[in-house]
């Protein structure tokens, strides 16, 4: 990799703030003083210093777990509102692609990575990763009107617009108005149009899990990189 990249990639600099530092003779490579940023190094051999301090990239792609906010768009493009990438600080955000979005108002598990390929298998229906989703209702549901509801979604059910069925889903209530949604689809704004299917509406909703993903630890806003066990098992 050549060395400004490699600066850039473990830092925030960008390529031209790397150029400015290697030709401020403040980065040494295996111990000797490197001006030129075409010189390639090796990312796993190769001992980089930047002004005594130790630079490293990671060896491959990146995966990393967010739990989403409301308020944050699932977009790598400025719009109305601010986007999740603004809450992850690692080099090359752009570089980044987001696995099942969410909406604005939604909050929970986020995938990110730079692995296209990884991301298709998180996000395809074939692969059958389970999603869960807690939500709240507008309106309670009494006790026939919920096991109506886990018995349709359970069997699949036409929404509107659609060609065919949704997949099988398990659908378990709390209370009246809370409720739990394991899908191992994505549909658009699937959650709530299946809520809307039944005559009601989804007030607020969380995506708890994806697979064997969960968000243990991270508080809202918070992320971290998946371990390697992590990420194979998708």
């Amino acid at each position: 990799m050549r060395l400004d990249k490699f600066i850039s990639k473990a830092t925030e600099l960008s390529r031209k703030e790397s150029k400015k530092i290697l030709h401020a003779s403040e980065v040494t490579v295996n111990d000797k003083v490197i001006k030129d940023p075409g010189v390639h190094v090796d990312i796993v051999n190769d001992d980089v210093m930047w002004a005594g301090e130790p630079l490293s990239v990671a060896a491959g792609n990146r995966y990393i777990l967010l739990h989403k906010p409301e308020g944050f768009e699932c977009t790598l493009k400025v719009k109305e509102h601010p986007i999740v990438t603004e809450l992850i600080a690692v080099p090359e955000i752009g570089s980044l692609r987001i696995a099942g979005r969410l909406d604005v108002d939604t909050t929970g598990a986020l995938l990110i990575s730079d692995d296209g390929k990884w991301l298709h298998r998180v996000t395809s229906p074939k692969h059958e990763h389970a999603k869960v989703y807690e939500l709240t209702l507008a309106d309670p549901m009494d006790s026939d009107a919920q096991a109506n509801a886990v018995k349709e979604v359970a069997e699949g059910i036409l929404l509107d617009g659609d060609y065919e069925d949704t997949k099988p889903a398990i659908l378990e209530f709390i209370d009246e108005t809370h409720a739990r949604l394991t899908l191992e689809q994505g549909k658009y704004h699937q959650v709530k149009r299946m809520m809307g299917y039944f005559g009601n509406k989804v007030t607020e909703l969380h995506r708890a899990s994806i697979s064997h993903i969960n968000l243990d630890g991270l508080e809202k806003g918070d992320s971290r990189f998946l371990t390697a066990e992590e990420v194979a098992k998708f």
